[in-house]
C-alpha cells in the first residue's frame, strides 16, 4: 500500500525508556497520558468518545481502523471537544472511509478535536509489552529527544471524572415517560441514556460533586450511578453520599465506576488490574449460566477477597475471575461492564428492564 499520503514521523516515547517510530495523522499536537489497549474490532468512534478514556492513549489491537468513518450519532461523549481520548494508536488507518453512515474521516475529527493520532507500528509488540509490563505512561510526539522523562513518569491522571462530569443538571426526556431517573454523571455514556429514554425514563443528568440530599431533592423514582474514568479510591466522597441513598427506598443501578462506588458505599474495596479490561470481554453469568460477550472500560475492580457486606457476585470475568457484577440484599445491584452494550441475543438490556421492574415495584 502506498503510505505517501502520511509519511510525516511520530513517535511514542514510554516511561520504560521503549520508543516506538511511525506516521502522524490527526491534530498536529503532542499528548501524554496513560496508555492502555482496546481489543474491539468495531465502535472506535465509540472508543475515541468514551468519557471513561479520558486521560489516556488508546492503542487498538485490530489491526484497520477507520473503514467506516465517523459519524456524530455514535458519540457517547457530551463534552463539546469531540474526541475524548488524548492520543490514538493504530496500525493503519483508512483514509477514504466507505459506509453509507458515514459522515466524515478519523483523520479530520482528530484534527478538530486536537487529538494526536500514530498510526505504522508495531501494535502487537506493544500490546504484548503492555501485557507484561501494564498499563504504561507515554508520550506522543514528533520530537522524541525533547520528552522531559521525568516529567512523563510522574505523569498522573489526576481528577478525571470532574474533567468529564456535566456541571449543571442536563434534562433528557423521553416519550410516553412513566418514571424520572437521576443518573448521577462520573462520565455517563449518551448510550446508558437512550436506553433508558427507550424504556420511558425521563432522565436528569447531576454533576459528580452533587450531595445525596440533591440528588433526593428532585424525587426520583431511580438513580443510575454511571460509569466514568480514573481510580474509585479517588472518590470515597462520593461513595459516602452514595450510602445515604441505601437508606431509602430508591432503587439505584450502578455501571462501570458507579459499580465499584456502590460498592464502597457498601464496605467493599477495589484493586488496580495490571492492564485493565478494555473492549471485547468475555463475562460469566452466574445465575443463568452463561457466557456473554461484553463491553469494557475499565483498569479498576471490586476486589473478589473484599466483597461489600449484604452483597454476592452475579457476574465473573471468565478469564481471570474478577468481579464484573453485585447483587445486593437491599434489591440495588450493578455491572462492571455496559449493559448497552453486550453481544449476545437480546444484549444484556435486560439489566435496565430489571432496574425499571424495580422502579415500577416500589412506585406500586
Amino acid at each position: 500500500m502506498d503510505f505517501t499520503w502520511s509519511a510525516k514521523k511520530r513517535y511514542l516515547v514510554l516511561e520504560n525508556g521503549k520508543v516506538f517510530e511511525g506516521f502522524a495523522f490527526g491534530a498536529e499536537a503532542a499528548a501524554v497520558g496513560e496508555v492502555v489497549f482496546a481489543t474491539n474490532m468495531s465502535g472506535f468512534t465509540e472508543t475515541v468518545t468514551d468519557p471513561g478514556y479520558e486521560g489516556q492513549i488508546v492503542v487498538q489491537t485490530f489491526p484497520l481502523i477507520g473503514n467506516t468513518g465517523v459519524n456524530p450519532a455514535h458519540f457517547e461523549s457530551n463534552v463539546s471537544r469531540g474526541a475524548v481520548v488524548k492520543g490514538y494508536i493504530v496500525r493503519e488507518w483508512c483514509q477514504s472511509p466507505s459506509h453509507f453512515t458515514c459522515m466524515g474521516t478519523l483523520d479530520t475529527f482528530f484534527m478538530e478535536s486536537g487529538v494526536p493520532g500514530l498510526w505504522g507500528i508495531d501494535t502487537r509488540a506493544l500490546t504484548k509489552l503492555l501485557r507484561s509490563e501494564g498499563a504504561l505512561r507515554g508520550a506522543l510526539t514528533d520530537d522524541p529527544a525533547g520528552v522531559d522523562m521525568e516529567a512523563l513518569k510522574a505523569y498522573d491522571i489526576g481528577d478525571a471524572v470532574s474533567r468529564v462530569s456535566v456541571t449543571e443538571p442536563a434534562q433528557y426526556p423521553a416519550e410516553n415517560a412513566q418514571y424520572k431517573v437521576a443518573l448521577w454523571d462520573f462520565g455517563m455514556k449518551s448510550s446508558t441514556i437512550k436506553s433508558l429514554n427507550r424504556r420511558g425514563c425521563d432522565v436528569t443528568a447531576v454533576p459528580y460533586h452533587w450531595t445525596a440530599e440533591q440528588v433526593l431533592a428532585l424525587q426520583p423514582d431511580g438513580v443510575l450511578l454511571s460509569n466514568g474514568p480514573g481510580d474509585p479510591a479517588q472518590y470515597q466522597g462520593i461513595a459516602d453520599e452514595v450510602k445515604k441513598l441505601l437508606d431509602t427506598d430508591i432503587a439505584v443501578f450502578g455501571c462501570g465506576l458507579g459499580h465499584q462506588l456502590l460498592a464502597m458505599a457498601n464496605g467493599g474495596a477495589t484493586e488496580k488490574l495490571p492492564y485493565g479490561h478494555r473492549g471485547g470481554c468475555s463475562v460469566k453469568d452466574l445465575g443463568a449460566g452463561r457466557t456473554l460477550i461484553t463491553h469494557q472500560n475499565h483498569g479498576y475492580a471490586v476486589a473478589m477477597d473484599a466483597l461489600p457486606r449484604g452483597a454476592k457476585a452475579s457476574y465473573v470475568n471468565a478469564d481471570d475471575g474478577t468481579c464484573e457484577g453485585l447483587d445486593y440484599e437491599d434489591g440495588s445491584f450493578s455491572a462492571q461492564f455496559a449493559p448497552e452494550a453486550c453481544w449476545t441475543p437480546h444484549g444484556e438490556g435486560n439489566l435496565f428492564d430489571r432496574f425499571v421492574s424495580i422502579m415500577q415495584r416500589r412506585a406500586a
